[in-house]
């Protein structure tokens, strides 16, 4: 671990990441369960059935309506968190310092010591293309953050590997899962988008980080011969007329981009790296009630 990733740790330490639905019920934890039952967090009563636990009936209801009733509460679950982090030659930009991976991979640090500090199990898998990929399973034990750090420290971003089939394995393999996908959606989004709607529709947490460097959202004005980082044959002149309409197009895009996982059913967030990381992590964990999405 170097200074900077442990100064990153240190920045959100207090940071806990609530859920933002109710979770399957499971091992107790910190966050609302679709399970209702009996616990000291009190919501609602219902009435007395053979075989319920004597001592929850609430004796004052009963001298009051001659009739027992027990005290209902939502009982509280862990909620196991995944995050799949895009490992494609664009996150590498710019080539000369990667700036934007050091910055989403602290992004993705952020994230699991958040999920970590509340209790949760957490996990990763990165897209990187290779046979098996690098994956650790969601785990709650301690040390678990510094194996996912310990992990990305072996990732060199590059090629053009597929981010949907690796969102595929996790959801398939955690289906209770919460599952946080850190990329800048220049692969394969509509396939990513679609697999992401299916593990939504089924009543399950999906975040997107959408990673952008700061250049991207400004490019130079001088003029420049801008290179495509995966597919290098790839070369267009930047002048001002191009520039104007490239930031038109990708204004466009992150809107519809932003659009398109909000209607799937999805969080979307955009992380720019300007922000800096341990921002970018407050936005994202951050109580929708209290939230402001770019």
């Amino acid at each position: 671990m170097n200074a900077a990733d442990g100064a990153l740790l240190d920045a959100v330490r207090s940071l806990r990441w609530p859920a933002r639905r109710k979770a399957p019920a499971g091992l107790a934890g910190d966050h609302r369960s679709w399970m209702r039952g009996i616990s000291t967090e009190f919501e609602d009563y219902r009435a007395y059935r053979q075989g319920d636990d004597v001592s929850k009936i609430d004796w004052k209801l009963l001298a009051r309506r001659d009739r027992a009733y027990i005290r209902l509460s939502t009982e509280r679950t862990v909620l196991p968190t995944m995050i799949v982090l895009d490992a494609s030659a664009s996150m590498a930009f710019p080539a000369a310092t990667l700036e934007k991976w050091h910055f989403a991979r602290h992004v993705v640090l952020g994230l699991a010591s958040a999920a970590h500090s509340g209790r949760d199990p957490v996990g990763i898998a990165v897209a990187t293309g290779q046979p098996g990929g690098h994956y650790l399973p969601a785990r709650t034990r301690r040390g678990i953050v510094h194996q996912i750090l310990a992990l990305l420290a072996q990732v060199e971003p590059g090629g053009t590997p597929p981010v949907a089939p690796v969102f595929d394995t996790v959801a398939r393999r955690n289906r209770r899962a919460r599952i946080a996908i850190v990329s800048d959606f220049l692969g394969d989004a509509d396939e990513l988008l679609k697999r992401a709607t299916q593990h939504a529709a089924a009543g399950r947490e999906v975040h997107a980080i959408h990673t952008i460097h700061t250049t991207e959202m400004s490019p130079p004005t001088r003029p420049a011969l801008v290179v495509d980082p995966e597919a290098a044959q790839l070369k267009r002149p930047l002048t001002d007329l191009s520039r104007q309409r490239y930031l038109e197009n990708f204004g466009d895009w992150r809107e519809r981009l932003a659009r398109d996982w909000r209607m799937a059913g999805a969080s979307y967030t955009q992380v720019v790296t300007f922000q800096g990381a341990p921002q970018a992590v407050r936005r994202i964990v951050r109580p929708p009630e209290t939230a402001s999405r770019a």
